[in-house]
C-alpha cells in the first residue's frame, strides 16, 4: 500500500541498526497459580515504618515537626495504632520547593454488629 509520502512500512530500519523480532514465548501472560496467592505478601522496607503519622508528638513544645525523610515522600501511609481504634489517619507528604506538605485524612472506623 502506498500515500503520497511513498511506501507505507510497519518499521524505519536503518542498515545495521535492525532490531530482532520478539520471540512468540514473550507473549504468553500466564495466570497465576494457587501457590502463586498463597503467598505473603511482601514486608514493608523498614525507611517506610518511619512516617509523620508514627512519630511521637510532644504537645508542650512548639517545635515543629521533623523533616521526613525523602523516601516517605509521595508514598500513602496509615496510622498503625492497636486496636481498638476509632478513627483510622492516611497521610500523604508532598515536597513543594524547599517545604513539605502533609495532607492527613481522618475516617472514622465502623464497628462490626452496630
Amino acid at each position: 500500500m502506498s500515500n503520497q509520502y511513498g511506501d507505507l512500512h510497519d518499521e524505519a530500519t536503518v542498515p545495521g541498526f535492525e532490531s530482532p523480532k520478539s520471540p512468540d514465548s514473550s507473549y504468553s501472560n500466564t495466570y497465576p497459580g494457587t501457590e502463586d496467592l498463597s503467598k505473603d505478601p511482601p514486608l514493608l522496607p523498614p525507611q517506610l515504618q518511619s512516617t509523620l503519622l508514627t512519630t511521637p508528638v510532644d504537645t508542650d513544645s512548639d517545635a515543629p515537626l521533623p523533616q521526613p525523610q525523602n523516601v516517605t515522600v509521595n508514598h500513602l501511609y496509615i496510622e498503625n495504632r492497636d486496636p481498638p481504634r476509632s478513627v483510622v489517619a492516611l497521610g500523604v507528604t508532598h515536597r513543594f520547593c524547599a517545604k513539605f506538605v502533609t495532607v492527613v485524612l481522618y475516617k472514622p472506623v465502623q464497628r462490626r454488629g452496630s
